[in-house]
């Protein structure tokens, strides 16, 4: 296809090891930067308690607004942005996969969200990870979306989800990861993840595919493009999650992360794909977005743990940052640390 954009692993410049958004006592994990209407710039993350154990994100994460001079960071807490509410509402207990986008004079925050019944855990001790609670959290995601016409709020969360999971089809459990795109008509696409298997009492079996849902305009009721998960490379059956979409003009593109590697050769690194509908995808000549080997300013590189949640900054209509999560690790697999990484780009005529 003639449209195929240049390849997204040419944009990568070296990345400061100086974490763009890190808080002490909080797990910090999605963070999704904008310029506010301050000139500033704003990480939008979810967060939890480190007095319980990173693995509880399902049943403890809100989302919080950290802000910026400059868009490396560091993003320094401001305020709680979606926390718990009363747990009858379907994001009562959990806010999580915070995506920023602005549409007009509306910022738009799509995000995942959950509820439980019972207490919220407090400590390591309350609760084992795989607890019936845990699993119900999981099993209960949806998208949803939070309105405000300031970066600073108040936001105006919905009563009710965006995107209900639909029973005996592909994405009948659950549906989370949003990635919006807001196009020039101001309509609208959002990319997401979901599966027909329930999470167990155990490792998760599956696989994820992603669907695509859109609407005419973000205020209108969201309806999917297609029935099916969308097509990469003409198959339906791709175990991907995290997706980013953006139109560049011509095309629209995808980062996604790829679960097992067997997409661009690298597990839990990430894909790049482009479609002119964002129903058909094919995948870059050069389909690995980017490595979890990071170069560093000072020369050196590292292979880090995780790399999640891509998400960009945009400076005059092109990628100018990539935000990810990851992680820090014993030599014995203990999670010690969680934050967002800025790796800035380069930008391509």
């Amino acid at each position: 296809m003639t449209f195929e954009p240049k390849a997204f692993s040419q944009r990568l410049l070296p990345a400061s090891k100086m974490p763009a958004y890190r808080e002490k006592n909080f797990w910090v994990w999605c963070g999704s930067p904008v310029q506010g209407e301050d000139g500033r710039f704003h990480l939008f993350a979810s967060r939890w308690s480190k007095q319980v154990t990173f693995l509880h994100w399902a049943v403890n994460s809100e989302i919080v607004r950290a802000s910026s001079d400059v868009p490396e960071g560091p993003y320094h807490f401001e305020e709680v942005v979606i926390g718990p509410r009363d747990p009858s509402f379907w994001d009562g207990r959990v806010a999580h996969n915070p995506a920023i986008c602005k549409c007009g004079e509306h910022y738009l925050l799509y995000y995942t969200g959950t509820t439980y019944q019972g207490s919220q855990p407090r400590n390591i001790e309350d609760g084992k990870l795989f607890s019936e609670k845990w699993v119900e959290a999981w099993n209960r995601k949806r998208v949803g979306l939070a309105v405000s016409k300031s970066v600073f709020g108040p936001w105006t969360r919905m009563d009710h989800p965006l995107l209900e999971s639909r029973p005996k089809s592909w994405d009948s459990v659950i549906t989370s990861n949003p990635a919006p795109c807001v196009l020039e008509d101001g309509s609208i696409r959002v990319l997401f993840k979901s599966t027909n298997i329930p999470h167990p009492l155990a490792h998760f079996p599956g696989r994820f595919h992603f669907g695509i849902a859109g609407a005419p305009h973000w205020s209108r009721p969201m309806q999917r493009i297609c029935d099916t998960p969308v097509l990469m490379n003409s198959n339906t059956d791709h175990h991907l999650e995290d997706g980013y979409i953006w139109w560049n003009g011509s095309c629209y593109e995808m980062i996604a992360k790829d679960m097992t590697g067997e997409v661009c050769g690298e597990a839990q690194a990430a894909i790049h794909a482009f479609s002119r509908d964002a129903v058909s995808w094919t995948l870059a000549s050069k389909p690995k977005a980017y490595s979890r080997t990071v170069r560093w300013e000072d020369g050196t590189s590292s292979t880090l743990p995780k790399l999640e949640r891509p998400q960009l900054l945009f400076n005059c209509g092109a990628p100018s940052h990539l935000f990810v999560a990851t992680l820090e690790m014993s030599e014995s697999g203990e999670i010690l640390d969680s934050y967002n990484l800025c790796i800035p780009l380069r930008r391509l005529e």
